[in-house]
């Protein structure tokens, strides 16, 4: 289980490609619980207006992102880019608390921190640059290690927002801390990212910008990377219907969804980190299928079993599906673009728009035709259908090169 860790802190560049995902994540645990409640509540955006800045956020990312790994490859400046990535999401953080209201919010919101958060895919293009110097059966490992302490911060950032709160904390205290954290990520960055030519693998990639939009628009590389996606979106239609599920069912309340997330969001990690472990006996692919079904058990279950007892176990078969599907497609989405590390990071963004899309889809027909509990459910059977396309499609290449890479 600690053998990625290992790696990761003997390698200069991958123990600084950990630190910063571990500050982002810091950012998004701080930022993502709050924003809805800072948009409606605190500024008064309605409900549709709120959705529309989610809109274009989204495809701000997207553009940001595929932007910016397509010129991080062909220049190869990744450390410049990364800084100044990092330092609009300070930027955007100071918009809000110097002049608090809908009009810096929605322009924070829509384009500078969306713009800012292409630093996530740039991080971890150069953790996949760094990890090609070990065994291949390492790789993967290491990647889902980086995933995993991503996820670390919001076990202990969500607490300490809670007491924060309880102490009188004001939601616009939320953006003084986001600015803080940008400054550390900025400087982290700036000092320590290694420099254009540092890492072996690291090449200029020589092609155009239409030449790379092409190559990363091929049919065979977007179906992955929607399937792949797919296979998110149960995870994402949890993180929807978790508190409204919880609110709806007799005998529950709000506390209950605190400890309920926590314990899956803390079981996740060492989850993660066994990745290595699980690859060793599995490929890659027949290991998001693992991840896929699990994660569908749980997701079958959970209505059922939510107003029962029972349902705490469910935390289980969440973890080790979650844990999985939200780290090894990683790995696979970045190996599609095969050198281009830049390219490989923005399709991240890609990834997420596609299970966001969805999951908003399942969303609406479920909650118009039954509910929260049909919602889980189709989400399940788009895991499942997803994962099984993916091993279908990929069944060829597996035939020849079985092994976990």
């Amino acid at each position: 289980m600690f053998k990625p860790l290992i790696l990761i802190w003997r390698d200069p560049a991958l123990r600084m490609a950990a630190a910063a995902v571990m500050l982002v994540g810091c950012l998004a645990a701080t930022m993502t619980p709050y924003q809805s409640l800072i948009a409606i509540r605190l500024f008064g955006l309605s409900d549709s207006a709120y959705a529309l800045v989610l809109a274009v956020a989204s495809a701000v990312a997207v553009a940001g992102s595929v932007g910016i790994g397509i010129l991080t490859d062909q220049t190869a400046q990744r450390r410049a880019i990364a800084a100044w990535s990092a330092g609009l999401g300070i930027f955007g953080a100071l918009l809000v608390l110097a002049l608090p209201g809908k009009v810096s919010f929605v322009l924070a919101h829509a384009l500078v921190l969306p713009l800012a958060s292409s630093v996530f895919g740039q991080i971890f293009a150069l953790a996949r640059l760094a990890s090609q110097r070990f065994a291949a059966a390492d790789r993967d490992g290491i990647m889902a290690a980086v995933r995993a302490l991503f996820a670390l911060p919001f076990i202990v950032v969500l607490p300490l927002w809670s007491v924060a709160f309880d102490a009188g904390a004001g939601l616009l205290t939320i953006y003084a801390v986001l600015a803080a954290l940008g400054l550390v990520l900025v400087r982290l960055l700036t000092a320590h990212w290694p420099r254009a030519g540092a890492l072996a693998a690291e090449t200029r990639s020589g092609l155009s910008l239409s030449a790379s939009l092409a190559e990363m628009g091929r049919p065979a590389v977007l179906v992955r990377v929607a399937l792949t996606g797919a296979i998110g979106s149960g995870v994402f239609m949890y993180m929807v219907i978790l508190g409204l599920a919880f609110d709806a069912a007799p005998g529950r309340d709000i506390g209950d969804v605190a400890i309920f997330a926590g314990l899956i969001a803390g079981l996740e990690v060492p989850v993660m980190l066994s990745m290595g472990l699980l690859l060793a006996r599995m490929g890659r692919l027949q290991a998001i299928l693992l991840g896929a079904a699990c994660y569908a058990g749980f997701l079958f279950a959970f209505p059922a079993l939510l107003p029962t007892p029972w349902v705490w176990l469910l935390t289980i078969p969440a973890a080790v599906g979650g844990g999985i599907v939200l780290s090894l497609p990683i790995a696979y989405v970045q190996d599609l673009m095969g050198t281009r590390a830049g390219a490989g990071g923005a399709l991240l963004a890609v990834q997420k728009v596609a299970s966001d899309t969805l999951c908003a889809a399942l969303f609406a027909v479920a909650t118009w035709v039954a509910g929260y509990g049909l919602a889980a459910v189709l989400a399940g059977v788009a895991m499942l259908a997803a994962a099984f396309a993916l091993i279908l499609l990929d069944r060829p290449q597996l035939s020849k090169n079985p092994g976990p890479a």
